[in-house]
């Protein structure tokens, strides 16, 4: 029995050629949506948690939401991009629940906006905080403050039962669940800091290790920026313009898109290259018994992966094309990552080849 478009297709050829252009279209959406690059934007504070209190009439949740929702914008604009937000209003969330969505959409990064706060009015700056150990006494205490919101939430005492804000060895953990994404947090973080100073001219605080719990418990590369601090009268004046939160936006966005290039996760691989090709090649960089997460960070920042399980191994690939020299020269790059057993492979009707036989 024909289906309605292949019947139309004896008729008008013009026709038919216009449906298989839109269900290949359907299918090209369907891949990208698949291959979205995931960011979670933290607006950090909200409701009954107004941040850090400042007798400049500044507030910390209303500057750090507008931030973030610029930066959503932006984000939003690049279509390999999904962002999630953990807030978007004025409302109050826990840290466990921040926490749980960037989890929760298996994130690729998670991005918390706050703004800082001193007993000295004269100290101003940017800083950018990854979780490790933390370097001395100030980004420790910079940490319990913004843990504090902790004893805001009614059920504090069984939800952080394990806790001890004023342990050091709680606050940061002494085996670390974000330890295998530490070089990426550091690398955005980086990226951040570099903008702020060199295109807003902002002073550069630096990257620190600190232990906010929200960076605790996020299993994917993740910063917390304190964009300045709202003690300043000057700073705080400036961080509540709609200039400052426009372009720490925008700055925040370059080193997120810098920090893709800079891993590798760029442009999807356009899946209308080996449509008409019965032969499709992929790079083999690693075989395991384990299970492994395809993420671009469990593999030195190769995108565009994918896993067949033979026997009981677990084979892990990167690319797929139908150009044989494009994807040994993606063999060649997986290789300049450290994969330096990485091979070219075949596969013809989704089953694997003797490329030798070819």
């Amino acid at each position: 029995m024909y289906h309605s478009y292949t019947f139309i297709s004896l008729f008008n050829p013009t026709l038919t050629k216009y449906l298989l252009f839109a269900i290949l279209l359907l299918n090209v959406n369907n891949f990208y949506s698949q291959e979205k690059f995931k960011i979670v934007i933290d607006a950090g504070h909200g409701g009954k948690d107004p941040g850090r209190p400042t007798k400049f009439g500044f507030t910390e949740k209303e500057i750090a939401l507008k931030i973030a929702l610029n930066l959503g914008e932006l984000l939003e604009k690049d279509i390999s991009n999904q962002v999630i937000y953990t807030r978007k209003s004025d409302v109050f969330l826990k840290l466990r629940e921040r926490a749980k969505i960037a989890n929760s959409a298996d994130a690729d990064l998670f991005i918390s906006i706050h703004c800082n706060s001193f007993h000295d009015p004269k100290v101003f700056g940017t800083e950018t905080y990854v979780l490790g150990l933390h370097a001395n006494e100030r980004n420790f205490n910079i940490a319990k403050q913004e843990n504090e919101v902790i004893f805001l939430e009614k059920d504090f005492e069984n939800e952080y039962s394990d806790y001890d804000m004023n342990s050091p060895e709680n606050l940061i953990g002494l085996t670390l669940m974000q330890e295998d994404y530490l070089d990426q947090s550091i690398l955005l973080a980086t990226n951040i800091q570099n903008n702020f100073k060199n295109n807003l001219k902002l002073k550069n605080r630096g990257v620190k290790q600190s232990g906010f719990w929200v960076l605790h418990n996020t299993y994917m590369p993740s910063v917390l920026i304190e964009t300045g601090f709202i003690s300043n009268p000057k700073e705080g004046k400036y961080l509540n313009s709609v200039k400052a939160q426009t372009d720490i936006a925008k700055n925040i966005y370059k080193a997120i898109t810098d920090y893709k290039d800079e891993l590798n996760i760029g442009n999807l691989t356009n899946s209308l290259e080996y449509v008409n090709s019965t032969i499709t090649y992929k790079v083999q960089i690693a075989a395991s018994k384990s299970k492994i997460q395809l993420k671009s960070y469990n593999f030195k920042g190769l995108r565009n992966l994918s896993r067949l399980k033979s026997g009981k191994f677990y084979k892990y690939y990167y690319s797929t094309s139908s150009n044989l020299d494009l994807i040994t020269k993606k063999r060649d790059y997986a290789i300049s990552k450290g994969f330096d057993n990485a091979y070219v492979v075949g596969f013809e009707n989704g089953i694997q080849i003797n490329l030798e036989e070819q």
